[in-house]
């Protein structure tokens, strides 16, 4: 069976390899943190950058990639302390990131 992250080999009955596992583990242990701290707590377990990568542009339940998941979770915290109601879901971050940024200062991001 494949890895549901990686898309590398799993084993027999398993939906994800170990190092995906590990992975997993370390997100769901640092959830809430940075994207700074989660990617050097990432880098710190010794799995290969591209597993990395890959596990973080992974959408294994069709609930947004690992990196939007991380994303709204800061987005919703800045706007608690803001005093504002957290509402920054996966979609919301998906949306802006295809969208695109600001290139120039007089045109808007594409729509």
């Amino acid at each position: 069976m494949r890895c549901c992250y990686c898309l590398e080999h799993a084993g027999w009955w398993r939906r994800c390899c170990r190092a995906c596992r590990r992975l997993l583990d370390v997100y769901l242990a640092h959830r809430g943190a940075d994207m700074a701290t989660i990617l050097d707590c990432l880098v710190a377990t010794g799995v290969p950058q591209h597993t990395i990568e890959r596990f973080l542009d992974a959408d294994p339940n069709g609930r947004g990639s690992v990196r939007d998941r991380i994303a709204a979770d800061m987005t919703n915290q800045l706007l608690e302390a803001l005093g504002q109601r957290p509402r920054q879901s996966v979609a919301d971050v998906q949306r802006i990131r295809k969208r695109g940024g600001w290139t120039a200062l007089d045109h808007r991001p594409r729509e």
